[in-house]
């Protein structure tokens, strides 16, 4: 089965169109952003089942914990919206998606570390999806989960989700975002786990533990700039 999925090539809306689309995503903006300078979680996970890897708490462990996330409150992105949001965008959402997955697969392997967000030092879960959508699709996501469920991108149901697509869990019992990993497509989702499961590894999302502790996706790649810099 091929891994990254087609997604519909976004298309140009009216004026009409998009002024609508800003009415209706009004709901999406957080209702506070606060700056953390590590991590993704801010609590230690609970114990999971003996035969699935642990997850690692992140570096916003270390970061007073912020407004609760809004993430329950927002509307589900129907297809219409989703395509209309980026409409204005001159980009094919599977092209993006290809690159930050082709680079993520590549990475499989790297170290868990906490705090890390680069190859060399190794990577916790925010470190590592910053890491792929700056390097890939020239995008600045917020270095913490807590900030990154709360992104201005289109939130989207769990059948409906796409390559790309970012996931949240809630892996320490308390109902708040504590990790993160992307949608790969079929199920799967790559992510950077913890040291003791060997850190950037690919993961199902029905297996019991992550379809436990699932709170969300996002379409942040639908925020992604339309002039692509590379090095």
């Amino acid at each position: 089965m091929t891994l990254i999925e087609g997604i519909v090539a976004a298309s140009f809306r009216t004026k009409d169109t998009v002024v609508h689309m800003l009415k209706h995503f009004a709901p999406l903006v957080p209702l506070a952003l606060v700056t953390l300078l590590f991590g993704c979680a801010a609590h230690s996970p609970v114990s999971q089942p003996q035969d699935h890897p642990q997850v690692a708490a992140h570096s916003a462990d270390l970061i007073k914990p912020s407004a609760s996330s809004v993430f329950g409150e927002e509307p589900m992105a129907t297809d219409e919206d989703l395509e209309a949001f980026s409409s204005s965008k001159p980009y094919q959402l599977p092209v993006l998606a290809d690159s930050i997955l082709e680079r993520g697969m590549a990475l499989i392997g790297t170290r868990y570390r906490f705090g890390g967000t680069s190859e060399k030092s190794g990577f916790d879960c925010s470190g590592f999806i910053g890491y792929l959508f700056r390097e890939e699709a020239g995008m600045n996501l917020p270095r913490s989960t807590r900030e990154m469920i709360n992104v201005d991108a289109p939130k989207v149901a769990r059948n409906k989700l796409k390559p790309g697509d970012l996931l949240f869990f809630s892996t320490n019992g308390r109902g708040r975002v504590s990790h993160a990993g992307i949608y790969l497509g079929d199920n799967q989702f790559i992510h950077s786990s913890s040291r003791r499961s060997g850190g950037v590894r690919i993961d199902n999302l029905q297996d019991r533990y992550w379809s436990k502790t699932f709170i969300e996706a996002k379409r942040a790649l639908a925020m992604a700039p339309t002039m692509i810099s590379r090095n």
